[in-house]
């Protein structure tokens, strides 16, 4: 009987999920821990690994829209490693047709093949590359079943239990259309009819020349977040500026030391998220929610840190920052942007935010109005930073300046508390050993 791979229940208000990629072809040969899709929800994109050894067999197409707990792809367990290669002779006696030219990454080469061995080009993931070095592996030599020629962990972990040591066993079977059986490899199955891992649905033309096609579930969550925002909360903006030069000196001189003891780079978002915490804490209700008639407070301070992906802008959450000492912050946001990248963000990484900061500087934003997150009540933009003449002591000096924005709900936070809030942000940050003396 085969194995049912099912959509996971990924968070409590989550009900479905977009098939958004493939990762192995139809008809490949997995081990349990090898992930097959990528299942992108409304908040979150994540790989969904197989859960069982054998023959995967999809059932559903890229880009399907799918409900958690439905059926997505079918496991045969009894083509397993031990049946592969058998099954690997039958496919390579088998025509394959050349590959079709297909749209991919850039910076990715070649298509994915079960038989083929990785694309030299084809990033290997971290858990890969682990993998690979911990066993002294040619990843070159290991036949990638990933798309685009990607290998992925169960490549090699099939071809490690496979044939150890030896880099030429065929983990997978080719997704291309083979000949039966022949009498020389009686257990080498025939390739399912599934439909083959393919890219994604392309945009259909619309008027004038322009494409149309679907909004992927996360741009749609945050689509409507936003427009929640504008018409449920009074949504003002304050602005300030900051003399960046003490913080950058400060930085400039203890950076290195900081590496080498700390293990991580020093930033200025860790300087941010410390003054944000400080003036959260004399203004808490900028720390505060609306919850229907009731008003809510924290005594813990959340911090989001807003982060900008291919598909979308996500959010998560340094919790506790209160506690947390500049190393911890920084080796906290360095870990959600790997996750970010990775698309290995979870529901829970991103649930609980209490403020937000986010850094259009990093695009060279110079001036922005953010919107909150709802239901949070403030949220902190930082700007680029620019040498600009300032009045200083009665005289103009060039100073390296950032705008920064304090959007909030008018509706819980005061003007005074806003502007209060931001002056008090940007005392800590042009006198950042405040922070460390706790004035």
């Amino acid at each position: 009987m085969p194995y049912n791979v099912v959509i996971p229940a990924v968070g409590e208000s989550i009900t479905e999920g977009t098939v958004a990629r493939f990762l192995v072809a139809s008809g490949a040969i997995v081990a349990e821990n090898t992930p097959l899709f990528e299942l992108e929800t409304d908040k979150v994109s994540t790989e969904v690994p197989a859960g069982a050894s054998g023959q995967v067999k999809f059932l559903v197409k890229e880009g399907d829209v799918v409900q958690v707990g439905a059926v997505v792809a079918e496991i045969d367990t009894t083509q397993t490693a031990a049946a592969k290669p058998a099954a690997a002779a039958a496919a390579a006696a088998a025509p394959t047709p050349a590959p079709a030219p297909a749209a991919r990454p850039a910076g990715l080469e070649g298509k994915a093949d079960g038989g083929r061995a990785a694309s030299p080009n084809a990033p290997l993931s971290p858990s890969v590359k682990k993998l690979v070095a911990d066993n002294r592996l040619d990843p070159a030599a290991i036949p990638a079943s990933g798309k685009e020629g990607r290998l992925t962990k169960g490549d090699v972990l099939a071809h490690l239990e496979a044939k150890p040591g030896v880099t030429t066993a065929s983990p997978s079977v080719t997704s291309a259309p083979s000949s039966p059986s022949s009498p020389s490899s009686p257990t080498a199955p025939p390739t399912p009819s599934a439909p083959a891992a393919s890219p994604a649905p392309a945009a259909t033309p619309g008027k004038d020349g322009g494409t149309r096609k679907r909004m992927s579930s996360l741009r749609a969550r945050i689509a409507q977040r936003l427009v929640q925002a504008q018409h449920t909360a009074a949504i003002l903006t304050t602005f300030n500026e900051i003399d960046m030069t003490a913080c950058m000196e400060m930085r400039k001189r203890f950076k290195e030391e900081f590496e080498k003891k700390q293990g991580v780079g020093l930033g200025f978002m860790s300087f941010f998220t410390t003054a944000v915490v400080k003036a959260l804490g004399k203004y808490p209700m900028i720390n505060s929610q609306i919850d229907g008639n009731d008003l809510v407070s924290y005594e813990h301070i959340h911090v989001g840190i807003a982060v900008g992906t291919e598909k979308g802008l996500v959010v998560p959450v340094v919790r506790n920052a209160q506690r947390k000492s500049f190393a911890e912050i920084e080796k906290t946001i360095r870990e959600y942007a790997l996750k970010a990248r990775e698309g290995k963000l979870t529901i829970d990484d991103m649930q609980g935010g209490t403020f937000t900061i986010t850094n259009g500087g990093t695009y060279g934003s110079l001036m922005s109005t953010p919107i909150i997150n709802p239901p949070q009540s403030g949220i902190l933009g930082m700007h680029a930073i620019k040498d600009r003449p300032i009045a200083l002591n009665g005289q103009v000096v060039i100073r390296p300046m950032m705008y920064v924005a304090l959007s909030y709900d008018h509706r819980l936070v005061d003007g005074a508390e806003a502007v209060g809030f931001l002056v008090r942000v940007k005392e800590l940050i042009e006198a950042p050993e405040r922070m460390v003396l706790g004035l």
